[in-house]
């Protein structure tokens, strides 16, 4: 048998309670048979009914009993009937036992693989749990429901219970809790999952439609020391699910070969800029990189010589607080740290090591390389994982780490540096927390929305679904999206649904239309033979490239507004800087002191903003140490009484200037001194 290869059984519930949930519970089977068409092709899918009018199941005929319940499809290798088959189930009369489905489930799997196969044999329960089961001919149902978890653990069967709640609540709840009760104690006696779904999405979720078999990515030893080791095992916990490979397929091959791959081969061939027809032999070829103008030569030899190559490992370089280690630092996937299955003392060493960690809050840095030759190494934070069952032991989850190469950033202002009508009043604080608390995704009397382990990707579902039909119907179009994935992508209409907070948060935050000017071009200079054109269109505003006598201001503003480039916000402000330079040197008797006051103060207005406080600190500390060489006394007499002074911490937090020595930077002029 192959090794993912999966033996599946699903078990649905079709009475008369869940016949609201049948028409979504008939596309999450279609979509689970679509994935398996692809990725498990060679699995093997059974289907019982509980809840019908009808009895057909081989176990009702050798022992009795087993009521209303019937196999609609035995345990066969997946295949396309079966989806015309699962698009149109039937609507059952009578409620379900599901506990007699379970055994019925079990039946079919063990006559059909009996010992072998253990681990890769799965039912799929998939009801409300709202209707009675029936007492046993002998003992209690607790006492059945130890019987079939025994046997699932026995023959290595999982189970795996969905059980749905979009009903509106009119089920009896003595029942419910009884049947929960039971389900509760199959999980933990059993190799059984339980989840609960509210909404169509959630269903979609929640059924595991492809087999991933877990796969470790290190086996050995954490180092905590060259002389304390603990065995561990690493799995990956989540990894991005991508759409499948989409392949090359030729169809030159005659209809009756059987036997045709339909294969595409692609070849490439270099050929000599000197002489096109001639083709350039792999031993004649060679990498090279561009360093500046150059293209550097670097053959296969050299460059197997450059690349770091250490030794598979993975060990421990220290611990530090959490809060420490920012959560968008996050990079990847994320692993999962266990003790070597088996070993007491790995389990013990894992366990003491993750509880510490808790109790101090603490996480640890590590050094991996998962495999001999990976020619990269891993750093990451390793977070405690405590279990809350006795049946699971402590782990570790391990997140990647940047290194200086992979930071980006970007530094944005503080609303406690913009002035204060800038800032939100109380009212429009009080309109946003509304909002906020409107659009909770855990609202009171309901499960979470959008719990990421119960919500599919809504691009791959859409895929499958289109795929399938084209499978049937090669020029159908493509379909609109389906409802429950629309409840995905768009938001819960039952959050919004309290107009008076969005119409309060709107009111409090009112747009307003800003009409488009239109450009008013001025007369040439004779002088300069060029025309100035002013307009409020910020695509004529996004071209200025340097600060002229006209408007400085507006074009330094325009210049650090661009956004097609990192470098305009520090070629502005040193243009600006030269220009109020030019200006203080060019001044005849303070001409010019006023428009360098308004443009130092748009220097500095600026550097607040884009948080640069280091570059109008230094700039206003250098024009003041030019002036004891010249005389300069009546700018900076008009720069103490516009109160320009030093960028303080408080306003830039990267500032070196406290906010004394920046009130007190223009008293420290001594003009009398002069």
């Amino acid at each position: 048998m192959a090794r993912n290869k999966e033996s599946l059984t699903l078990l649905l519930d079709i009475g008369p309670s869940m016949h609201n949930a049948l028409p979504d519970v008939e596309k999450i089977c279609s979509i689970l048979v679509q994935k398996k068409l692809i990725y498990g092709w060679n699995d093997d899918v059974g289907v019982v009914l509980f809840g019908t009018e009808e009895t057909d199941n081989d176990l009702a005929k050798q022992v009795g009993g087993y009521d209303h319940i019937v196999v609609l499809n035995g345990i066969s290798t997946v295949n396309r009937n079966l989806l015309g088959t699962l698009k149109k189930l039937p609507r059952g009369t009578v409620a379900g036992d599901f506990l007699d489905a379970i055994v019925v489930g079990m039946d079919l799997l063990i006559k059909k693989f009996g010992t072998t196969n253990k681990g890769k044999m799965r039912l799929c329960l998939i009801t409300d749990a709202e209707s009675l089961t029936k007492e046993p001919y002998e003992g209690t149902k607790e006492d059945q429901v130890g019987i079939i978890s025994e046997q699932m653990k026995s023959h290595g069967i999982k189970l795996d219970c969905i059980i749905t709640r979009m009903s509106s609540g009119m089920a009896d709840q003595k029942i419910l809790v009884e049947n929960d009760s039971l389900l509760c104690n199959i999980s933990r006696k059993g190799n059984a999952k339980i989840r609960y779904v509210a909404s169509p999405a959630a269903l979609l979720g929640a059924l595991r439609t492809r087999n991933i078999s877990p796969v470790t990515v290190f086996r050995g030893d954490l180092e905590l020391s060259s002389k304390m080791k603990i065995k561990i095992w690493v799995y990956k916990k989540t990894s991005e699910e991508r759409f499948p490979t989409l392949k090359k397929y030729s169809d030159k091959a005659p209809a009756s070969d059987r036997f045709a791959t339909h294969e595409v081969k692609v070849d490439f061939e270099y050929k000599s800029l000197e002489d096109p027809s001639r083709n350039v032999p792999p031993e004649q070829r060679i990498r090279g990189y561009r360093y500046g103008p150059q293209i550097i030569p670097v053959s296969s030899d050299q460059w197997e010589a450059v690349k770091f190559k250490p030794e598979k490992s993975v060990k421990l370089l220290g611990f530090t607080d959490a809060s420490n280690i920012m959560r968008h630092y996050f990079l990847k996937e994320v692993y999962a740290f266990i003790p070597e299955p088996g070993n007491k003392k790995a389990g013990v060493a894992v366990s003491s090591i993750a509880r510490a960690m808790r109790e101090t809050n603490k996480v640890a840095l590590l050094r991996c390389v998962w495999r001999q030759g990976q020619g990269s190494v891993t750093v990451g934070v390793l977070t405690p994982n405590i279990s809350s069952m006795d049946t699971m032991p402590d782990s570790f989850y391990f997140n990647v780490l940047p290194f200086a190469e992979d930071v980006r950033e970007f530094q944005f202002p503080s609303f406690s540096s913009f002035p204060s009508s800038w800032q939100p009043t109380e009212q429009q604080q009080d309109a946003a927390d509304n909002l906020v608390k409107m659009l909770d995704l855990v609202p009171y009397g309901r499960g979470e929305i959008l719990m990421p382990d119960m919500t599919p990707n809504p691009v791959l579902e859409r895929f499958f679904r289109f795929l399938e039909l084209k499978s049937t119907k090669p020029d159908s179009e493509v379909p609109p999206l389906d409802t429950s994935l629309r409840a995905v992508t768009e938001p819960d209409p039952d959050l919004s649904e309290n107009k008076s907070v969005l119409a309060d948060f709107r009111g409090c935050f009112e747009l307003k239309h800003n009409p488009k000017k239109k450009s008013s071009k001025r007369s040439r200079d004779a002088a300069s033979d060029e025309a100035l054109v002013q307009s409020s269109d910020p695509r004529d505003a996004a071209k200025v490239e340097k600060i002229g006598d006209t408007s400085p201001i507006e074009d330094f503003e325009a210049m650090i507004a661009r956004r097609d480039g990192s470098e305009w916000v520090v070629r502005g402000i040193r243009s600006m800087k030269i220009y109020i330079s030019d200006l203080l040197e060019n001044s005849y008797e303070g001409d010019a002191y006023p428009k360098a006051i308004d443009c130092l103060m748009a220097l500095r207005r600026a550097c607040v903003l884009e948080q640069e406080p280091e570059e109008f600190n230094q700039f206003l500390r250098e024009i003041f140490q030019r002036w004891k060489a010249t005389d300069l006394r009546g700018f900076f007499e008009m720069v103490a009484s516009k109160n320009i002074s030093l960028i303080s911490k408080t306003e830039a937090a990267d500032s070196d200037a406290t906010d004394s020595e920046a009130r007190s930077f223009p008293a420290k002029i001594d003009f009398s001194s002069q």
